[in-house]
């Protein structure tokens, strides 16, 4: 499986929008979209899981590595998600507690 990412960029916030699977495969993608989205100076990013299929430990640990390099900078990493069986693996990883998740794009973008 692929994954696609998208990035807008607007007024400091930076948009990724993934469409696919973060897995052992794609997660290294999304480790430098991340990456170099926070060397750009993007310190608030809004991620978007809404049409990801699928995501394993490694795509996990992508996010949580993105989320320490963001608050290095006083930024925050902010998830949109309404998809259950991605949410279920958020609360039994009790990742749920460390990311902030909302439903809707314009809930997370209010900073």
């Amino acid at each position: 499986m692929e994954l696609d990412i998208s990035t807008v960029r607007e007024d400091g916030v930076c948009r990724m929008i993934l469409k696919g699977e973060v897995d052992v495969y794609t997660s290294p993608q999304l480790k430098q979209e991340l990456v170099d989205a926070v060397e750009d100076g993007c310190v608030n990013l809004l991620i978007d899981l809404e049409q990801v299929g699928f995501i394993d430990s490694s795509g996990l640990g992508v996010l949580v590595s993105g989320l320490r390099r963001v608050k290095e900078r006083s930024g925050t990493l902010r998830l949109v998600c309404t998809k259950e069986n991605i949410l279920k693996i958020f609360r039994i990883t009790g990742l749920e507690k460390v990311f902030p998740v909302f439903s809707t794009m314009e809930e997370a973008s209010d900073f």
